[in-house]
């Protein structure tokens, strides 16, 4: 780092003009006025940002041709350049410029930076002008220092007025909310963007690219809101009303501490802007400010500065004691105080620590390069250590090779060279890329300074333009923020939805309506999601209300029904079924936001309703029929009402006593409203079709307040064409009956197909033996009302085996284990003569045997002879002992009413099904099937005994019998 103590003019007051001030004074602009007045001029600025903004403006005087910009990461040297706009470190030392200002002249007591702008203070003069500008609180050290100076002071232009505390979504338009640490800087402004629409970042850790777009962002009203550390207190121009603090403690490099006073002042004082007021105040956790310090704030007026950091410009590189020794001096004037150790003094001892750093140092040309090279700013912050080793590593390099290697810099460069990763990540290679830049702008360092300047430059753009566009990404959002911004300038936003129900305010996109309901655009989370639809509400209510005429004026066949219960309009939900009163009657609520009110959403309502009814009778009308029909009476009327209630179905069982008692008649009028009598239900074939029982189904779903997903897990065997399906014991019997199926054991079973089911056992249950011998018996038909399963039963219910009987033992059916009958033997042919003397020596077949040979079958219907083949179907002859096959006859058990899953009549209508009858006779039941006396009457006796009939000698059942009869075990009649 160059020597300050070169500057042109001794330490003294003359020709020294010191303007003093609050902020907002026009300081800075009195200076740039005073600069372009002059044939040359300089002006030291605190940070790179404002140098920036300044050098923008003096060019906008004198053109570009005549304005260099020097900071230490970026040089604009123009050849003819008059005047020169520097950073206070940068300022250089071997001009000598007719005019020199100093800004924040105040900030020689910082301990971080105060040596720096003291060493301006004493030394850098202008050979016509010198301008010292900055806050009043350092006019006694002033005056001490620099006698004979000229003192100015100037009034801030506009009041400052304290707004007590408002939380962070309250703020008003035009805010700057500041804190003091990254983390807490991006927390607030996420917190803005989901509540206001999104803020400027800006941050003394994001590149002066960077800060810059950040700021023409808030500058140019597409946010309303900045969150800044106290970076935006060093004499930035923005256009500030409100300075809300969030944090009131700071980091200073050693210690946190609460701000002082005067920084709380510089800070607040950003708030207003030339003539026009600011308020400042705290938010998030800040307890109120007390009223001393406001007082304080608001009429300027701080503890004065005691003492300025002062370090030795005057250094020794005769050698590295001498230099370290110069470094130590102590100031010799009142009102200076030795500045603590830096990051350059820090590097310096660490470097001059290892071995190979002393040989390069050993001259005073390698100590002065050592200490230029230890000048390098530590943008990365990791730590001090860290930070010495890349300065070692750069001084190794420029004193063995004369120059950093042009491959060694460019890898370096190429670290950084990448625009992928989050905002720390980008932010870390920013800090990565200015060590670079600082070490392309020193032209005796690199052997190609133009070209290395340049690179360095654009991959510090690119770097900048992408951790901007990740602000963006994360803390704006342009859309909401206009939308906001819009809704406090006028009363009437313009919206149109388009053919796909998209919803555009302002032409910006906002959401989709989707029938009667608007669906924000999708979002991370509901703050946001509310902040657009307050943005859409004003247009909503009329929008809405047109869509709602829409749909009352819209066809039937516009609507449908959806298997979870919601009304369609085409295919957006607007309306949802709940229960009522009626089972076959639910009850449609409308689906649309809440802007949708009064007549229009009442006709939308009714509309729906209108269409649910269509749709019922479409399909259930048989139903509907049914239970109003005004010609049936009595038992009739209340069977008709069970099966509305049943959902056009019920169990005999429960109605055998109202069916026994109804006349044919009466039969005949049920019969014509579409009831069919079963075997074992009562019900409405039409009603078992796919549509019908979706339909009864949900409306069984909602009246039960059955699971929707449940009701999934049913509602498809509706539409499956099934005949049987396991039973989930999870799932209630009677979400099957809803959906036309009947629990038969471990299956399901629909309910029409039991009726065929029955319709198949029936005649084979009635069957008895024939006497005429050619009569055919029936297949699976067995004596004493028991049949045999067939194939054409198993096929027709969709099972066989356990699952076959376990629904035949639910329909009433017990199963008896018999004895296989013998197959009826074969008349043996008479032998031809030609063959006599072959049948002769031919041996005798072996019992077991068959008489025909492997090459010629027995025919299907051909069975062997009795002494030729076993005499039962399934025996294991190889153990030499044979064991009859056995075969499974179903009966009906005896009649026994069975539960189900309807409620039992209450009160007066319950019936007494226990105990005997008056009189101590037992009730009488009957079989489901076959019985040809009536139930509750006693069998006729025949006035003349049958005659007794023989055996049937051709019938295998007749010699079933006989061989029951020879084993001990007759079956009872």
């Amino acid at each position: 780092m160059a020597s300050p103590s070169t500057f042109s003019s001794p330490r003294a007051g003359r020709g020294v003009s010191a303007i003093l001030g609050p902020t907002n004074t026009g300081k800075t602009h009195l200076a740039i006025e005073r600069m372009v007045a002059h044939e040359t001029g300089m002006i030291g600025l605190p940070l790179r940002l404002l140098a920036r903004e300044v050098y923008s403006r003096v060019v906008e005087k004198v053109g570009a041709d005549n304005v260099a910009l020097i900071t230490g990461e970026e040089k604009i040297l123009p050849s003819e350049a008059r005047f020169s706009v520097c950073t206070v470190e940068a300022m250089p030392t071997d001009l000598k410029p007719d005019f020199l200002a100093v800004d924040e002249i105040q900030l020689a007591s910082d301990l971080d930076r105060g040596h720096v702008f003291t060493d301006r203070l004493l030394n850098a003069r202008g050979s016509l002008e010198t301008l010292l500008l900055g806050s009043q609180t350092i006019r006694p050290l002033v005056e001490h220092l620099l006698p004979g100076v000229n003192i100015i002071t100037r009034p801030r232009l506009s009041q400052l007025s304290y707004a007590g505390d408002k939380k962070i979504t309250r703020l008003p338009r035009r805010s700057a909310v500041v804190s003091f640490s990254a983390g807490e800087v991006y927390t607030i402004a996420e917190l803005i963007r989901r509540h206001r629409g999104g803020a400027a970042v800006v941050m003394g850790a994001l590149s002066p690219r960077t800060r810059n777009a950040q700021v023409a962002l808030y500058q140019a009203g597409e946010v309303d809101f900045l969150v800044a550390t106290d970076a935006i207190g060093m004499g930035l121009n923005l256009d500030v009303e409100h300075v809300a603090f969030a944090s009131d403690r700071k980091y200073d490099g050693f210690q946190y501490r609460r701000l002082t006073p005067s920084e709380f002042g510089q800070v607040a004082g950003r708030a207003g802007r030339f003539t026009t007021d600011g308020t400042f105040g705290v938010t998030a956790r800040v307890e109120p400010f007390d009223a001393e310090l406001v007082d304080r704030v608001e009429n300027h007026e701080f503890p004065r500065i005691e003492v300025l950091q002062w370090r030795n410009a005057d250094l020794e590189f005769s050698s590295a004691e001498a230099l370290l020794n110069a470094l130590d001096e102590a100031p010799s004037i009142p009102g200076l105080v030795r500045a603590p150790l830096r990051e350059d003094r820090v590097a310096l001892e660490a470097a001059l620590r290892a071995e190979h750093v002393k040989g390069h140092a050993g001259s005073v040309e390698g100590l002065k390069r050592l200490w230029d090279v230890c000048a390098i700013p530590d943008y990365r912050k990791i730590a001090p250590a860290n930070h010495a080793e890349l300065v070692i590593d750069i001084f190794d390099r420029i004193m063995t090779h004369g120059a950093i290697p042009d491959d060694w810099i460019a890898q370096q460069v190429g670290y950084a060279d990448r625009v992928d990763g989050d905002i720390d990540t980008l932010s870390n290679r920013v800090a990565h890329i200015r060590t670079w830049t600082f070490v392309a702008n020193r032209p005796d360092w690199v052997r190609d300074p133009a070209y290395w300047r340049e690179t360095t430059r654009q991959v510090e753009d690119r770097l900048s333009d992408a951790l901007h566009e990740r602000l963006l990404q994360r803390f704006v959002d342009r859309r909401t923020s206009v939308l906001m911004k819009r809704m406090q300038e006028t009363e009437t936003l313009a919206a149109k939805v388009d053919t796909d129900g998209l919803l555009h305010v302002e032409d910006h996109h906002v959401g989709r309506i989707e029938g009667l309901t608007f669906h924000p655009e999708a979002t991370t989370d509901s703050a946001h999601e509310k902040a657009i639809r307050s943005a859409a509400q004003r247009v909503l209510a009329v929008t809405l209300k047109e869509r709602a005429q829409n749909l009352v004026l819209s066809p039937d066949q516009s609507f449908s029904l959806g298997t979870d219960g919601k009304v369609l309009w085409g295919k957006a939900p607007v309306g949802r079924l709940e229960r009522s009163d009626d089972l076959l009657k639910p009850r449609v609520v409308l689906i649309a936001d809440d802007q949708l009110s009064g007549a229009p959403r009442e006709s939308a309502e009714a509309r729906l309703q209108g269409f649910l009814a269509t749709h019922a009778k479409s399909l259930i009308q048989p139903l509907l029929d049914l239970r109003e029909a005004e010609n049936l009476d009595g038992v009739a009327r209340g069977i008709a009402f069970r099966m509305a209630e049943g959902l056009g179905a019920i169990s005999r069982n429960d109605v055998a006593d109202e069916v026994n008692q109804m006349e044919q008649p009466v039969r005949q009028t049920l019969r014509a409203l579409g009831v069919r009598f079963g075997a074992y239900h009562l019900f409405i074939p039409l009603l078992l079709k796919p549509g019908p029982r979706s339909l009864l189904a949900q409306y069984h779903a909602i009246a039960s307040g059955t699971p929707q997903e449940k009701l999934a897990n049913v509602l498809h065997l509706s539409a499956s064409g099934r005949t049987s399906v396991p039973r989930d014991a999870d799932l209630p019997d009677e979400l099957y009956h809803a959906v036309g199926y009947r629990v038969c054991g471990a299956m399901a079973v629909r309910i029409d197909i039991l009726e065929r089911l029955a319709d198949l056992i029936r005649p084979l249950i009635a069957w008895k033996p024939s006497d005429d011998a050619d009569k055919p018996v029936p297949d699976g038909a067995a004596p004493g009302n028991a049949f045999t399963a067939t194939v054409e039963m198993t096929s027709l219910v969709g099972c066989a085996g356990e699952d076959f009987a376990s629904i035949l033992k639910s329909l009433g059916y017990k199963s008896e284990t018999v004895p296989a009958p013998t197959p009826e033997p074969q008349p043996v042919p008479e032998p031809q003569p030609q063959a006599e003397t072959a049948l002769e020596t031919a041996p005798t077949p072996e019992v077991g045997a068959t008489a025909s040979s492997p090459e010629e079958p027995v025919e299907p219907n051909q069975a062997p002879a009795p002494e030729a083949s076993s005499a039962f179907e399934g025996v294991d002859e190889s153990e030499g002992e044979t064991e009859p096959a056995t075969i499974t006859l179903w009966r009906p058990k005896p009649f026994k009413k069975q539960k189900t899953w309807q409620k039992k009549p209450q009160g007066d209508q319950r019936q007494h099904t226990r105990g005997p009858r008056k009189g101590g006779k037992p009730k009488s039941g009957g079989a489901p099937h076959g019985n040809p006396n009536k139930k509750g009457q006693r069998p006729q006796k025949r006035s003349t005994p049958r005659p007794e009939r023989g055996p049937d000698p051709n019938s295998p059942f007749a010699a079933l019998a006989a061989l029951k009869d020879k084993m001990g075990d007759t079956p009872k009649d």
